[in-house]
């Protein structure tokens, strides 16, 4: 069977820099830092007390009721408030389609963190009796695609991944794939993320991944600037309806982009480290570019992981070198990381919606704070301003703890 083509006619977001697709690309072009002091807790103590959060987050456009609101976590309320602003800004009614095949594919890395972590002070200090009903049914990572389900009355194919910072991309992927493959005409994917609570920063705290440049928070997330000490952890959601090319046009849909290819492969080497080699990136990059029939001269731009970390940004920069060799010094990279912090599970749906724009649009956003060059970085890294481009390719990834990679790839539309 032919594949069939998909393309995206719907885009929406909660981010630390913006609460809509529109809002969130001005602030990517911008060079708008979306770090502050923590405000969710009082961060006094822990050693990194800044994070890139939500700010001014009204999710009671698309939640309608303050029950429904008390039955979602912070990162199932991202996921339905993202996920109808995409169905709205596709210009979607769900009433007139057979809701068999729209299906939702979102997950998150973490999930309920802050249900978990209240419920458990509760058991502690009261008692387990006292343990809220709802605990289980609040924290489970599947809840974020089961909630948008139920509101829209979605009733395909609904599932969830959870592959820690690469799981929106393994989520548009693999819904992409559905919709290739003729098992759905549209689907509802991406991310979201709310780990932004004491037991995650104190977490990633001690695993010395964080920045604690405490002192200037907008500075703290420098992808591949040498001065790099750790990410700053984000949070958020970012969600796309994918539509097959013939229903789309048969509704009149925009189309911002098609989506060419998607990659996936794991690294066999190290709970919370990339592979030395690179080898994994290159893979699910050469995955992508195969599964869309690229070749890598095609490549117009990369959306890269670009954590602000040192291991991760020197071998994501190893690997584009050895699949793009000479070349790789003429791709534009940033990383939108700088702005948003790293939204973990959120962040490969909040970089395809950039890395979408940026096909769109021909504009790359910049990578912020990057002021020394780093010897292992070397690259076109789009340093501090956005730039205006031709873009007709553009690839997105996304590595995750635990080794796994995911790359997507999306082009211009062209009928």
């Amino acid at each position: 069977m032919d594949k069939r083509r998909v393309v995206v006619t719907g885009l929406g977001a909660a981010t630390p820099v913006g609460n809509s697709k529109d809002d969130l690309w001005k602030s990517l072009l911008a060079g708008k830092s979306g770090a502050g002091r923590i405000t969710h807790f009082d961060p006094a103590g822990f050693e990194t007390q800044i994070a890139c959060e939500v700010k001014n987050f009204d999710p009671s456009k698309y939640i309608t009721t303050a029950k429904e609101m008390r039955r979602m976590d912070r990162f199932v309320q991202f996921a339905v408030y993202s996920a109808k602003m995409a169905i709205e800004d596709a210009g979607l009614d769900i009433s007139k389609e057979d809701p068999y095949r729209i299906g939702v594919l979102v997950g998150s890395g973490i999930g309920g963190l802050k249900v978990i972590q209240d419920q458990t002070l509760i058991w502690k200090e009261k008692g387990p009796s006292r343990l809220g009903p709802l605990l289980i049914p609040m924290l489970i990572v599947n809840m974020a695609p089961g909630q948008i389900s139920i509101s829209c009355g979605i009733k395909g194919p609904n599932s969830c991944v959870a592959t820690a910072c690469a799981t929106g991309n393994h989520s548009i992927g693999e819904a992409f794939r559905l919709i290739q493959h003729g098992y759905a005409d549209m689907m509802i994917s991406g991310g979201t993320e709310a780990a932004i609570v004491e037991t995650g920063v104190g977490g990633f705290c001690a695993l010395t991944a964080l920045s604690k440049r405490n002192d200037a928070p907008e500075k703290a997330s420098r992808p591949f600037d040498k001065g790099r000490d750790g990410f700053v952890m984000g949070e958020g959601s970012g969600i796309a309806l994918l539509e097959e090319l013939g229903h789309a046009t048969k509704r009149g849909a925009k189309i911002y982009a098609e989506v060419a290819g998607y990659g996936m492969c794991g690294d066999a080497y190290h709970m919370t480290a990339p592979d030395p080699n690179g080898e994994g990136a290159v893979m699910c990059m050469k995955l992508a570019l195969q599964d869309g029939g690229l070749k890598p001269e095609d490549v117009s731009y990369i959306n890269a992981h670009g954590t602000s970390t040192e291991l991760n940004d020197k071998i994501e920069t190893l690997a584009i070198k050895k699949l793009f060799g000479k070349q790789a010094y003429n791709i534009p990279i940033s990383s939108t990381k700088s702005m948003t912090g790293h939204c973990l599970g959120a962040a490969g749906g909040i970089e395809f919606i950039a890395s979408v724009l940026a096909v769109k649009e021909d504009i790359i956003p910049p990578t912020i704070n990057y002021e020394t060059p780093d010897p292992d970085c070397d690259l076109d890294y789009v340093p501090n301003k956005a730039r205006g481009a031709k873009v007709n390719v553009a690839i997105s990834n996304a590595f995750g703890f635990g080794g796994h990679n995911a790359c997507v790839a999306v082009k211009k539309f062209l009928p």
